[in-house]
């Protein structure tokens, strides 16, 4: 027994404590959408307003409108998209991992679920999900977690890239915080550790996220750190903004929990402000 067993005892009893008061007062989480097909989901392409394809290695920025959405394409079966997020209109609120992850109770990440700001917003919807294999805990590669996987430093890297991703909005690494990174079946057991579950991923899965709120988005095409390739070899990914259709009343990614539904009333507040 390690020294923060008894802590992580703990938090476990709290957490199913917490679960187990909320199903009895019929708040508890509902049961999320299965994954999409590969082949369903198809874009009007008269929805479309740009489409970019991303190279392994390099990065894209842009900036999404309110309603529209951001669909991430993994053509190639690459092993990590990261991206990152900031309200357009104030570069302050950014995307909170830990946030999502713990006003969701969850670190499993897929269609149903919504991505926080540090303010409490929520910024993005995730509406299409084809693995719901995702990570947004571990964070995306360095220059030395390139060393110690592939003997070079001097590899893209997701924390240059998004350094770089950042600086076109005149932002820098003082603005970034965890990543989000798609297409990473990273599974955290027990013991504290995290590893890469090989073969989840494959060519032709895609994301849509649907923006809450005006953002700047930032996205990086290097493989995750834990992901078991040797050589450095990212595929390409193709990035489709597009107009989403309108959420439903009953729309479950904002209905899910509870919290979500906090989220979405702090995002009306909002854009009453504004």
């Amino acid at each position: 027994m390690t020294s923060t067993d008894p802590l992580k005892a703990k938090i476990i009893a709290e957490r199913s404590a917490q679960y187990a008061r909320l199903k009895a007062a019929g708040d508890a989480p509902k049961t999320l959408p299965p994954a999409t097909a590969r082949d369903g989901a198809p874009i009007d392409p008269a929805a479309v307003r740009e489409r970019e394809t991303l190279p392994g290695g390099w990065y894209w920025t842009g900036r999404i409108a309110r309603g529209e959405a951001l669909r991430v394409l993994n053509a190639s079966g690459a092993s990590g998209v990261s991206l990152f997020f900031w309200n357009a209109a104030d570069t302050s609120e950014r995307y909170n991992s830990a946030d999502t992850i713990k006003v969701q109770w969850t670190s499993d990440l897929r269609k149903g679920r919504v991505l926080f700001s540090d303010m409490g917003r929520v910024m993005l919807s995730i509406v299409e999900d084809t693995c719901g294999a995702h990570d947004t805990v571990v964070g995306g590669s360095t220059p030395g977690s390139n060393l110690a996987k592939y003997g070079d430093s001097a590899l893209r890297s997701t924390r240059e890239n998004m350094i770089l991703a950042a600086s076109k909005f005149g932002l820098g690494a003082r603005d970034l915080a965890p990543l989000l990174t798609l297409f990473a079946p990273v599974r955290h057991g027990a013991d504290g550790r995290f590893a890469f579950r090989d073969g989840v991923v494959q060519p032709g899965d895609f994301v849509d996220l649907r923006a809450e709120m005006d953002l700047l988005v930032a996205v990086s095409n290097c493989p995750h750190p834990l992901a078991p390739d040797r050589v450095f070899d990212p595929g390409e990914v193709e990035l489709i903004v597009h107009r989403s259709a309108p959420p439903e009343a009953d729309d479950i990614c904002r209905t899910a929990t509870a919290e979500a539904v906090r989220g979405f009333e702090n995002n009306a507040r909002y854009l009453r402000a504004v």
